[in-house]
């Protein structure tokens, strides 16, 4: 007779425990991903030189097409957490590019935008606008620091 059609309602119990047991360890071991995002960097700053306004989510100083401006970004949700960027101009021409927010809420995005958001930087100072590709493996934060970069600098033009 086969061992399973035997009347052993002890055994039958121990595999159905052992394999809820599995089931349930197997669930809670599937995390899913936070899209919470940390600040990095100071907060936007007022132009250096101009007038004394703030620059803030979307808005920026001006000072005339002439002198330094500093601009932040709308803040973009992407998939795994808000990007948003702030953006120099000195006499119209873009000087530096900041990440503020990025995801980086675990090991992976870490690992993803040590590389990416370097690479974003370089290719934005280098293309002057917000025309850049794409980062092979961060494609959603470089879709929100494209869209952010591009608003930066539609608030600094007009």
């Amino acid at each position: 007779m086969h061992a399973l059609k035997k009347n052993r309602p002890l055994r039958r119990i121990v595999l159905a425990s052992a394999a809820t047991v599995s089931a349930v360890v197997l669930l809670l071991s599937l995390k899913p991903h936070a899209s919470t995002a940390v600040a990095v960097g100071a907060p936007a700053i007022a132009p250096s030189s101009g007038s004394g306004a703030s620059a803030g989510s979307g808005s920026s100083g001006s000072t005339g097409s002439t002198g330094t401006k500093t601009v932040t970004g709308d803040s973009i949700q992407t998939r795994w957490g808000p990007v948003q960027v702030r953006i120099t101009l000195k006499d119209g021409k873009l000087t530096e590019v900041t990440a503020v927010t990025y995801p980086q809420e675990n090991p992976r995005d870490q690992e993803i935008n040590s590389y990416a958001i370097p690479e974003l930087r370089r290719e934005a100072l280098a293309a002057q606008s917000a025309e850049i590709d794409t980062v092979s493996g961060a494609t959603y934060t470089s879709d929100g620091y494209r869209q952010s970069l591009q608003s930066a600098l539609d608030s600094a033009g007009g």
